[in-house]
């Protein structure tokens, strides 16, 4: 009896120390717990990332810590975004950046659902390029912050549609042309056929009226040909509100990790 107590006690106690080594689930996006961002860095994060939430439901989160002791820092990343359950229930849309200061080590992690759109190369070349060196140069909100913005466009899908995007502009381009042609060779035939008197059906103002529209529909004047309207670009708005919580997503184990 004697024994099977203190392997109880033992058992507890090494359940409540794990337990212990992960923060409890917070009620913000950026949580820095070694005190390495100035209030303005953090709140200028929380922004951000509470925007790409609201219009996108992916949610990256970031946790800033002193150590994470003996565990391997993808291991601890993968635990901790499970515990907070970041991401949307369902869809597992979630992304846990954890920075060990004092152990000097990066690790992304993603959800089961964002592991098409950042592979654990895109990942590896995020901390190999945007955030290593901000953090040697001890500037860590900076390399949060590129960090961040690269992970928003490989979600976004921007990194990846510069070619297609090129492409459909310069077919629609060669459409426009076209149609305007087209327009005008209709006009020409019509007034021959009016001839003489007749040829006021259509002469002056309803030429002109023909040439402005066709103009104006033929030259992409609907609004996915503006890249203002068709990038489906997040910045410049509000979140119109604080971060709402964690949806309960889940991780595979995908992404990368670093050092400086």
């Amino acid at each position: 009896m004697k024994k099977l107590f203190l392997l109880s006690l033992f058992c507890c106690l090494f359940a409540f120390s794990f337990a212990q080594d992960f923060p409890e689930k917070p009620n913000t996006l950026v949580n820095d717990y070694a005190n390495v961002l100035s209030a303005d860095q953090k709140q200028m994060l929380e922004s951000k990332l509470v925007t790409f939430n609201d219009s996108s439901s992916t949610q990256i989160a970031i946790a800033i810590l002193k150590s994470v002791g003996d565990y391997d820092i993808n291991e601890y990343a993968v635990e901790l975004g499970r515990k907070w359950g970041v991401g949307q229930s369902g869809k597992n849309n979630g992304i846990m950046i954890v920075v060990a200061v004092g152990d000097r080590k990066i690790s992304i992690q993603t959800g089961y659902g964002v592991e098409g759109a950042l592979p654990d190369i895109y990942a590896k070349r995020i901390i190999d390029n945007d955030i290593k060196p901000n953090f040697k140069a001890g500037n860590y909100y900076a390399g949060l912050d590129a960090g961040t913005t690269s992970i928003i466009k490989y979600t976004k899908g921007e990194y990846k549609n510069d070619g297609p995007k090129a492409s459909s502009s310069k077919k629609g381009g060669i459409g426009s042309i076209a149609i305007v042609i087209f327009i005008v060779v209709i006009i020409i035939i019509i007034i021959r056929k009016g001839g003489g008197g007749g040829g006021s059906v259509i002469g002056g103002r309803g030429a002109s009226n023909a040439l402005f529209w066709g103009m104006l529909f033929g030259s992409g004047g609907g609004r996915g040909g503006n890249s203002g309207w068709g990038s489906g670009g997040f910045g410049g708005g509000s979140s119109g509100g604080g971060f709402g919580g964690f949806g309960g997503g889940s991780f595979g184990g995908g992404g990368s990790s670093g050092s400086w």
